[in-house]
């Protein structure tokens, strides 16, 4: 009896194991010919870059209910996109998101490319994003690699160099690998495989369907691969934030970040600047604070970590006085409005620390 190859013997897999994903055709669908809108593909793999599939998943189902084509999305106000992605993380995404949907919708008459090529000149759109979009919605033998498939592959072939040296040779392998027929359920097994069972820590080796030609478990070293170069100290940065409160509802002062730069275009509390030398607990922060007022400290700091710095805020509260006027490009926000504003993770937990 002929021994699959590696291609063949993952597809199987696969065909008996893959996960119900909300953006995912089914390989019984595809088998069909049922390729999946590349509308949700783009949708879903922009949402999981930096995210997990248990984070995304409402995300997704909420996008979908509020904008079901591209067109809606590019026709959508961009705040309204700021608030559904709020939370989220990694707000340039939503942005570009915006813009590429406008793209999409206005100038391709509502289609995307069906080429690596075409998918990357499109804001927003790498070439990981546009090799997964031309695979998975076009069925283009594309090498698809995200961290799941770094894993699993420098197990597979026991590659030792560390990431991200290893990345190109990850992605010849992967190239290699990937079939003419196909191409989509492949890069989705590959991936199912890194999520389910060729996992970061005590990867189930039994259950593999790659086991018996695995170089990293032959040689015992596939626990401990991919290596990684060491990473940098990230540095602290601090700053203050002011929750002002107006007296009669409890509503939360707010304004719009700039559209450019971290957190680009969301909604925060009046604060200052963040810096590595910045003292939260001098009068330097009372200065900029948005007005002259009784500040109150909170006990509680707040902690977030960004990708390139970890930050520390004072939080200030203070309740208006009763002919405050507010300055341009500020709002009040009810108790019962804050849940829909387009506030990041480090605002949110900002403003329930002021107001607590």
């Amino acid at each position: 009896m002929k021994t699959p190859t590696p291609t063949a013997a993952l597809l199987s897999w696969y065909d008996r194991h893959a996960r119900v994903l909300p953006w995912r055709t089914s390989p019984e669908d595809r088998s069909l010919g049922v390729l999946p809108d590349p509308y949700h593909v783009w949708l879903s793999e922009v949402m999981l870059q930096q995210t997990t599939v248990a984070a995304v998943k409402d995300y997704y189902t909420g996008f979908l209910a509020l904008w079901p084509r591209v067109e809606d999305l590019a026709a959508a106000p961009e705040e309204d996109v700021m608030k559904a992605w709020a939370g989220l993380g990694y707000y340039s995404r939503a942005r570009n998101l915006k813009k590429c949907a406008e793209t999409v919708a206005f100038e391709l008459e509502g289609r995307f490319p069906d080429t690596e090529d075409g998918l990357k000149t499109l804001p927003g759109v790498g070439p990981y994003t546009a090799a997964a979009i031309a695979s998975i919605a076009f069925d283009r033998p594309a090498a698809v690699v995200d961290g799941n498939v770094e894993r699993v592959l420098t197990r597979y072939f026991e590659i030792m160099t560390p990431l991200p040296d290893a990345k190109p040779e990850i992605k010849a392998r992967m190239a290699e690998l990937t079939p003419v027929e196909r191409p989509g359920d492949f890069a989705q097994a590959v991936m199912d495989l890194g999520a389910t069972i060729c996992t970061p820590r005590n990867p189930a080796c039994g259950l593999c369907p790659w086991m018996d030609d695995c170089a990293g478990r032959i040689a015992g070293t596939a626990p401990s691969l991919p290596r990684k170069a060491p990473k940098k100290a990230k540095p602290n940065r601090a700053g203050a934030a002011f929750v002002l409160v107006r007296a009669q509802d409890g509503a939360v002062l707010l304004r719009r970040r700039p559209p450019k730069g971290l957190l680009g275009g969301m909604s925060e509390v009046p604060g200052t600047i963040w810096s590595e030398d910045f003292d939260g607990d001098g009068s330097e922060a009372l200065t900029q604070a948005p007005i002259p007022a009784e500040w109150h400290k909170r006990l509680a700091q707040v902690t977030h970590t960004f990708t390139h710095f970890h930050l520390t805020l004072t939080v200030y509260r203070a309740t208006a006085p009763a002919d405050y006027q507010l300055p341009e490009g500020h709002w009040w926000s009810p108790p019962s409005e804050l849940a829909g504003e387009a506030l990041p993770t480090v605002m949110r937990k900002v403003v329930e620390t002021g107001l607590t």
